[in-house]
């Protein structure tokens, strides 16, 4: 007997195709830029990316994990330094465990700064028209905080798409982007992970692998243009 799965999306890879063909409506776009949150986001950006024939970079925000279920975000910190917090969860944190759990988070953004893009800082974003992909969205913490870091890089639009999302968290990500596009919101919904057959963890070195292949095609169309 044949097994049939019930799960959205075989792996990320599927589930970036899949977006992808959401998005083409975009390819026209000047100064496209596609975004992706590591590292479950970059497997499904890359395949936006190759279809949309745009540049992908990633932009680091760590989650800020609620003491005793990591699982759980009691907010979020980006790269360029701001912080959001889940209200409802942060108030159940001491402020010490929360300046800890900053701080340490802070130091794990600086690590994948360097393990992703070297010396190199993220490129300017003012005036891109910004595609922001994750795998999906289970709390919003993470997709929130990262769209406020990114106003602030003065991004002309900033379209935001997920695979899945449930439906509450998709009426706050509809209030704080220029435009939304998730392809499903389940309910009841209670992790991302459980929409996709193959949920395996994305190593650093598949996110710089997927990152230096796009920069490779990237080049590539630059010299063929010239």
């Amino acid at each position: 007997m044949e097994y049939e799965s019930t799960k959205l999306f075989k792996d990320r890879r599927e589930a970036g195709i899949r977006l992808a063909e959401r998005l083409v409506k975009y390819k026209p776009l000047e100064n496209i830029m596609i975004i992706a949150l590591p590292r479950g986001g970059v497997p499904v950006a890359y395949e936006v990316a190759k279809s949309l024939k745009a540049p992908l970079d990633v932009f680091i925000t760590r989650k800020l994990r609620f003491p005793g279920n990591p699982e759980l975000a009691a907010g979020a910190v980006a790269e360029n330094g701001e912080i959001f917090l889940n209200k409802e969860m942060a108030d159940y944190c001491s402020d010490g465990y929360l300046e800890e759990e900053i701080s340490y988070q802070k130091e794990e953004i600086k690590h994948r700064q360097i393990l992703y893009r070297g010396e190199k800082r993220l490129p300017p974003l003012i005036r891109k028209s910004v595609i922001l992909i994750d795998d999906g969205v289970a709390t919003g913490a993470t997709m929130i905080a990262t769209i406020h870091a990114l106003r602030t890089s003065r991004v002309s639009r900033l379209i935001v798409a997920v695979p899945v999302a449930p439906l509450n968290i998709v009426e706050e990500l509809a209030k704080v982007s220029d435009e939304l596009v998730v392809m499903y919101t389940p309910t009841p919904f209670f992790a991302v992970g459980e929409h996709y057959d193959d949920f395996r963890q994305v190593s650093d070195e598949e996110v710089k692998k997927y990152l230096e292949e796009v920069k490779i095609e990237d080049q590539s169309r630059k010299e063929a243009r010239l």
